[in-house]
């Protein structure tokens, strides 16, 4: 889970020292870390590996999670890389400083307005006139993805070779990861997990969307080809008697024309050759998103794909829980069929002991991942444990937590958000309304 306490340079401070010290009070087999950009370039409060600077921060952080957990936790960073994504703008600003009316937009507009005059009407002409128009002169000009950008906002996208950063992606990307998962087994994690889920540049080379000619897509063979050499680099940067490669995928992408459970099961048996576990997720992905207000930018998270990544309590008859599950168990079955032992894990609306079981008795997966629940209550596995299980403050699945990583808010959660505000341990988010950590548990209390 994205959090935003990073500081604005992506730096680890004591506000992500805390929160990681409070999930690892509650003694987790393993936490995975944020996701964590690869490059070194500005993201605003999200961590950062792409330069050796971020080495000290991310050791004290590492070395936080063992002293807190007695060193019975595990510590693996998700690291990713992500293009280019920009607000959405006002028609006038982005017909005046976006776009670059071409001959056949000119073309276009004569033919629409019934004037041929328009064929050689200057940029500001064209802009004003455009920036005042109405839908159906805007789609009579103007291509589809220029459509999108006006009305989503611009988003760099894989297949936009002709742009040279984009088209060098499978040159400088293996080398990017494998760099990181070095920096990360410098500061001390026990292992990475490569974000090739959602909305993410990897994820996109997986996709069955993509269409890129330069033997990086079209085909599976293609499609899974940078994402093996990611991991091949990553593996050849660290120590696998030590550290540990994982890859995080969709089980189903939940878009039109997007990469399924057949075709994933396939990637999954590719990678599980490769890797040490396969995290399954599904959807959240850009190309079905909501359209974003003036000024925001779009969120891959409320569109259907979206929805299917993080339901919520209030979805359908099957509510938010454990729906994931039997992607995992179809993909767990090919991995096993070619032979592999590699671990699968599930997660998604997996908030109680018996679930958890339930799940690895019947073998649908192999270890259990939970986000919004350990959100809600950090101790659950300590709780249940110790045979508190009366004790655990269970998820609500509203997803209020969600609500405030969609406007870069500090992410807390509702059930303790506001629960003792003035103790001498509370560190409060912006506004002194919020908790920013979960409040301790004090035993036999009772206090859920």
């Amino acid at each position: 889970m994205v959090p935003w306490r990073a500081t604005d340079a992506g730096f680890v401070n004591d506000d992500v020292v805390a929160w990681y010290t409070r999930f690892a009070q509650g003694r987790p087999g393993v936490l995975v870390v944020e996701a964590t950009g690869i490059r070194d370039v500005a993201s605003g409060p999200l961590l950062r590996i792409g330069h050796p600077r971020f080495v000290p921060g991310l050791r004290r952080l590492a070395d936080a999670v063992r002293d807190a957990s007695s060193g019975e936790t595990k510590l693996l960073i998700q690291i990713l890389d992500f293009l280019a994504l920009r607000r959405r703008v006002t028609p006038t600003k982005y017909f005046a400083c976006f776009f670059r009316p071409s001959a056949e937009h000119r073309k276009r507009v004569a033919a629409a307005l019934q004037d041929e005059r328009w064929e050689h009407a200057d940029n500001e002409a064209m802009g004003k006139l455009l920036a005042a128009g109405d839908a159906p002169l805007l789609e009579a000009v103007l291509s589809r993805r220029e459509l999108h950008d006006l009305r989503n906002g611009a988003r760099e996208r894989i297949g936009d070779t002709h742009l040279g950063h984009i088209a060098s992606l499978p040159a400088v990307l293996p080398s990017l990861f494998a760099e990181a998962a070095a920096r990360a087994e410098a500061s001390g994690f026990d292992g990475v997990e490569l974000h090739y889920a959602h909305a993410y540049t990897m994820a996109s080379f997986l996709s069955r969307t993509n269409t890129r000619d330069d033997g990086y897509g079209r085909t599976l063979a293609g499609r899974l080809r940078l994402p093996i050499e990611v991991l091949d680099a990553v593996r050849q940067h660290t120590d696998p008697s030590r550290f540990a490669v994982g890859c995080r995928i969709l089980g189903d992408e939940v878009i039109e024309g997007g990469t399924h459970l057949d075709q994933a099961a396939q990637i999954s048996v590719a990678l599980a050759s490769r890797c040490d576990f396969l995290s399954i997720s599904k959807g959240g992905k850009f190309d079905d998103a909501k359209q974003p207000k003036v000024g925001q930018t779009a969120y891959p998270y409320t569109g259907p794909s979206g929805y299917e990544c993080m339901p919520t309590v209030y979805s359908d008859e099957r509510g938010p829980f454990a729906r994931n599950v039997e992607l995992a168990a179809t993909l767990r079955t090919a991995v096993r069929a070619a032979g592999h032992e590699t671990p699968i894990v599930t997660a998604g609306g997996i908030c109680t002991f018996e679930q958890a079981e339930a799940i690895l008795a019947t073998d649908k997966a192999d270890i259990i991942a939970a986000a919004r629940q350990s959100l809600a209550d950090p101790d659950w596995f300590l709780k249940v444990h110790t045979g508190h299980g009366h004790a655990i403050r269970r998820c609500k699945y509203t997803n209020y937590c969600e609500a405030l990583d969609t406007q870069h808010k500090q992410v807390t959660c509702q059930l303790w958000d506001r629960a003792s505000l003035h103790t001498p341990d509370a560190t409060l988010a912006r506004g002194g309304r919020r908790r920013l950590v979960a409040p301790p548990w004090r035993h036999g209390s009772g206090e859920r």
